[in-house]
C-alpha cells in the first residue's frame, strides 16, 4: 500500500526527482553505460506528481512506455528503477525487463508497457474488478495522445461507460505521437471530447499546472467512488525532450521547444511556492542538492549492483 504525503514542497521535490532522474537516463545512454531504449517524460512532471497525489492508498495504476514520471509519484524507489535500467538483479524486475517493464504491486502500481495503449484495457479490466470486488478504490490510467486513436481507447471507455467502473483515463497530450503532431492526427480541438461518445464527463486541463491536474483528478476519483463512474481527463503539456534516445526533434522548430520551455511545470510551481512564501532561494537550493545526491546514490546503486545469476535464465519465462 502506497502512502505518500503530497504537501506542496513534496509535489516539487517529486517533479525536481522525476526531471533529474530522467536527464541522468539520458545522460547514462548517451555514454553508453545503459543499453536498450528508454522513453523520457521532461517536461510532464505535473501530470504524473498531480494525478498521483490525488489517489489514495488502494487504488492502482498502469502506467505507459513513458512511465519513470508515474512510478516516481507513485512511491518508486529511484534506486531499484535505475538498477533494472542498468540490467542489475536488484532492479524491479531482476534486470529483464527494462524501462517499459517495471512495477510494485506493494505500491499499486502496475507497471507500463511497449503497446500503444496497451494499459487502457488493463486498467479497464481492474477496475472492473474493484467494481465486482466492492472494494473502495480506482484505477488511473495514463495514456498518450496517440493512443486515443487505438481501437483499445474506444473499446474500453465504451465498456467504462456501460458499466459506470471506477477508473480515470488520464491522457497525456504532449503533443507529438511519435514525430506526428497530434493537430494531423486528431481532427478535434479536445481529446477530451471522444468522451461524450461513452456517456463519460471529458475534462481539459493544463498539463503544466500541479494543483489544477490534481483538483481534476480528485474530483473525477471523488465521482468514481460515488459510483458515478469513469472521467476522461486530458493533460495538455508537452514532451521537451525527443521520443526516445536518438531522436533529433527535426519534426519540430527550436523556438516551438523554447516555447513549451517558458511555460515550464517545475518553474511554475516553484514561483507559485515562492509567491506562497512556502519556499525561499536557500531552501530551493538544498531541495535541488538533494535530489541531485538521491539520484547519483540511485547511480552508484546500480552501477554496484550483481547482473542477474545466468543460471536463472529460464525463470519467469512462459510459453
Amino acid at each position: 500500500m502506497v502512502d505518500l504525503p503530497y504537501s506542496e514542497i513534496a509535489r516539487y521535490r517529486l517533479m525536481l526527482l522525476i526531471r533529474r532522474f530522467e536527464e541522468t537516463v539520458e545522460e547514462l545512454f548517451s555514454r553508453g553505460q545503459i543499453q536498450g531504449t528508454t522513453h523520457p517524460c521532461t517536461g510532464q512532471e505535473a501530470t504524473a506528481v498531480g494525478v498521483c497525489a490525488a489517489l489514495g492508498p488502494g487504488d492502482a495504476v498502469t502506467s505507459t512506455h513513458r512511465g519513470h514520471g508515474h512510478f516516481l509519484a507513485r512511491g518508486g524507489d529511484p534506486n531499484r528503477m535505475m538498477a533494472e535500467l542498468y540490467g542489475k538483479a536488484t532492479g524491479y524486475s531482476g534486470g529483464r525487463g527494462g524501462s517499459q517493464l517495471m512495477a510494485d504491486y506493494a505500491l499499486g502500481f502496475l507497471g507500463g508497457n511497449g503497446i500503444t495503449g496497451g494499459s487502457i484495457p488493463v486498467a479497464t479490466g481492474v477496475a472492473l474488478a474493484i467494481k465486482m470486488q466492492g472494494r473502495a478504490g480506482v484505477a488511473a490510467c495514463f495514456l498518450g495522445d496517440g493512443a486515443s486513436n487505438q481501437g483499445t481507447f474506444h473499446e474500453s471507455l465504451n465498456m467504462a461507460g456501460l458499466w459506470k467502473l471506477p477508473v480515470l483515463y488520464v491522457c497525456e497530450n504532449n503533443q507529438y505521437a511519435m514525430s506526428m503532431p497530434v493537430r494531423a492526427s486528431v481532427p478535434i480541438a479536445d481529446i477530451a471530447d471522444r468522451a461524450a461518445g461513452y456517456g463519460l464527463p471529458g475534462v481539459v486541463v493544463d498539463g503544466n499546472d500541479v494543483e489544477a491536474v490534481q483538483a481534476a483528478a480528485a474530483a473525477a476519483r471523488a465521482r468514481a467512488l460515488a459510483g458515478e463512474g469513469a472521467t476522461l481527463i486530458e493533460c495538455k503539456t508537452y514532451r521537451l525532450s525527443g521520443h526516445s534516445r536518438g531522436d533529433q526533434r527535426r519534426y519540430r522548430t527550436r523556438q516551438e521547444e523554447a516555447a513549451a520551455r517558458e511555460r515550464d511545470p517545475i518553474n511554475r510551481w516553484r514561483d507559485r511556492l515562492f509567491e506562497r512564501g512556502l519556499l525561499d532561494e536557500a531552501a530551493d537550493q538544498a531541495l535541488r542538492a538533494g535530489v541531485e545526491e538521491a539520484v547519483r546514490d540511485a547511480v552508484r546503486f546500480a552501477e554496484s549492483s550483481p547482473y542477474p545469476d545466468p543460471a536463472t535464465l529460464g525463470e519467469g519465462v512462459f510459453a
